[in-house]
């Protein structure tokens, strides 16, 4: 701590690397803005457990996926989602893990908009049967703001519309692998389908620094 302290430069690097994972909760490696600060703190690891753990975080670097996750150490701080935002976080995850068995470790993984419609549609739940242009354009804002995905081209509403959905949807929620988080995506799907779960507020498993 006392090497950053006594160098500005490091010292500015420290700081905005560690405002972004509060702001954002996780740093993805392969997104252009947050690059140098995963980096930073891959080689500073060791710094910045010692700084969040004062906080009562953690600091979960997962290399293999290239993803870095801030995690409340004591359970609280959550984002809640309500039913319809947990479906679609769901639905990311699913498109994800799909796309993602279809390209190399070097490709992005895009979908459509049309195919997250496709996807709601086939649930054909009651409350909400389809996903109007609002709600739409709220989700993507939560979860850029959590870089987990990103627009590709400017307009959400569009079915043509081009999202890069990050991998840092997969530490969303504890998993052995893809196969297993593919399996629990469709289980907890299945339980929104017409008949199933009630509406209500539900915590998402990613760790949230609340405004």
């Amino acid at each position: 701590m006392d090497t950053i302290k006594e160098n500005p430069v490091q010292k500015q690097k420290f700081q905005a690397a560690a405002n972004k994972l509060l702001n954002h909760c996780f740093l993805v490696k392969r997104k252009e803005d947050n690059r140098k600060n995963y980096i930073f703190v891959q080689q500073y690891r060791e710094l910045f457990n010692e700084y969040f753990d004062l906080l009562g975080y953690g600091v979960d670097i997962n290399e293999s996926n290239g993803v870095i996750a801030l995690v409340n150490t004591s359970g609280t701080g959550r984002l809640r989602l309500n039913k319809v935002q947990s479906i679609f976080l769901l639905i990311l995850r699913l498109l994800y893990i799909e796309k993602r068995k279809e390209l190399s470790l070097n490709d992005d993984v895009v979908v459509l908009m049309d195919e997250i419609h496709q996807k709601y549609n086939m649930l054909q739940i009651d409350a909400k049967k389809h996903l109007d242009k609002t709600m739409l354009r709220g989700f993507i804002t939560l979860f850029r703001r959590y870089h987990i995905v990103d627009k590709i081209d400017t307009d959400v509403t569009l079915s043509d519309t081009r999202l890069r959905i990050y991998p840092s949807v997969l530490l969303a929620v504890p998993n052995d692998g893809l196969n297993t988080v593919y399996d629990s995506v469709i289980e907890r799907l299945n339980s929104y389908v017409s008949g199933g779960e009630q509406d209500h507020d539900e915590e998402a498993d990613e760790e949230a620094d609340e405004d």
